[in-house]
């Protein structure tokens, strides 16, 4: 799977990408389900981390001196990379932010609060996060706005129809995950932003789950907005970048007050300096943009598609194991999967489940996955979840069904 000519000659295959992954030399039984909350740490990025620390460490953008030059310059490479990885044309489409999370916020905030009023409407589906739910909630409640919600159908992929029909001239926004977090449904994202596009509307894509594996070639998507988060892509906590299409870039205001983002202070006004480094309020998390950069240098090494391949492969053996067990619910079957699946056994609460795995060594999810409204309408309040990477294997897949096997025979 590793295709660069920097790899290694010996780097190739499954079992060689596993030992990129220090944590599985430090637990080499440990089975690793849990990769839709955040994905493990490749070595590259540890390292590189690490040399930062011990021998580059300083802040950026304000130092004449050697060290900053240096940080500086690897920020703003970090920046270009980013908007290479999302193809983009221009790195001054890129912040960056800590996270998904706060990039979401960032657009309501910056954004879409000086654009809305009563009696308007921000569209997002019931399988949304809740980073990309709660925003949206608060700020109709704060201006009279109504929050528009798309519902499923039966196999757990997005109704489009009624999207079209929730879509109006008072539509500020449509917001919505590019791949469930809880059901693993992959949403047919451009087709929705053609959707909205054709009734001017922009779009906000939650591409937090899909950026380690999918691509995410704005300019072809055509989005407005776009976050992920370096953690679920073998990165660092705590760091994501912001895609903000240059239609929207003026109206981007800054999202925290405090230096690193003023042209100009005086005592009467302060000028503030355009998008993105109007978002650099305060000193950035310098690291962890360098470790996220590092981690799309591995990316960039992978063979994508048949990295999918192999996680589409893990969740099918899973969903027939699952298959052979009584008294287990898997949560949809979406046309187009990636590899998450959510599950429930009868009698027995999801905590349980996850509790009696990792005495195997096995490290899966429990409960809502702040899903919480998507639940709801399933009529559960948790699930257990599992959820595959590269660095997973057809042993790990059976040793969890021969678990939960075990598990419901001590259950009974």
């Amino acid at each position: 799977m590793l295709t660069s000519e920097n790899a290694p000659a010996a780097q190739t295959g499954l079992s060689a990408i596993r030992k990129r992954f220090p944590i599985f030399q430090e637990y080499p039984e440990l089975a690793y389900l849990d990769n839709a909350a955040t994905t493990q740490r490749v070595d590259t990025v540890i390292d590189d981390l690490d040399t930062f620390h011990r021998k580059r460490n300083a802040t950026v953008h304000r130092g004449v001196y050697t060290l900053s030059a240096e940080a500086t310059r690897s920020f703003e490479d970090a920046r270009a990379k980013v908007a290479r990885f999302l193809g983009a044309n221009d790195p001054e489409t890129i912040a960056f932010t800590r996270g998904t999370t706060e990039s979401i916020n960032i657009v309501a905030s910056s954004f879409l609060k000086r654009r809305i009023r009563p009696g308007d409407n921000i569209v997002i589906s019931i399988m949304e996060h809740h980073a990309n739910f709660i925003p949206w909630q608060m700020l109709c409640q704060e201006n009279g706005a109504e929050l528009r919600i798309v519902p499923l159908s039966e196999n757990g992929d997005l109704d489009l129809k009624s999207l079209g029909e929730l879509m109006d001239p008072r539509t500020r926004l449509l917001s919505v995950t590019h791949i469930s977090n809880t059901l693993g449904t992959v949403n047919p994202v451009d087709d929705m932003i053609a959707m909205a596009h054709r009734k001017d509307i922009p779009v906000l894509i939650d591409a937090a789950q899909s950026a380690a594996l999918y691509s995410l070639d704005v300019s072809k998507l055509n989005c407005d907005f776009l976050a992920f988060s370096a953690h679920k892509a073998f990165g660092p906590f705590g760091v994501g970048a912001l895609y903000v299409r240059d239609r929207y870039k003026a109206e981007m205001k800054p999202y925290t007050w405090g230096g690193g983002i003023v042209k100009n202070v005086t005592t009467i006004q302060t000028d503030f300096r355009p998008y993105p480094y109007n978002m650099d309020s305060g000193t950035p998390n310098v690291s962890g943009v360098l470790g996220l950069s590092s981690a799309l240098d591995f990316i960039h090494q992978l063979d994508r598609e048949e990295c999918r391949r192999h996680v589409r492969e893990l969740s099918s053996r899973c969903h027939k194991g699952l298959a052979g067990l009584k008294g287990v619910r898997v949560l949809g079957d979406p046309e187009k999967a990636s590899g998450i699946i959510s599950f429930c056994l009868d009698e027995i609460h999801p905590h349980d489940v996850a509790s009696f795995l990792n005495e195997d060594n096995i490290a899966v999810r429990a409960g809502m996955h702040c899903t919480q409204p998507l639940l709801t309408s399933l009529g559960l309040t948790a699930t257990v979840r599992v959820s595959f990477s590269i660095y997973n294997t057809p042993d790990e897949v059976d040793r969890l069904v021969y678990s939960l096997k075990e598990l419901k025979k001590f259950w009974e």
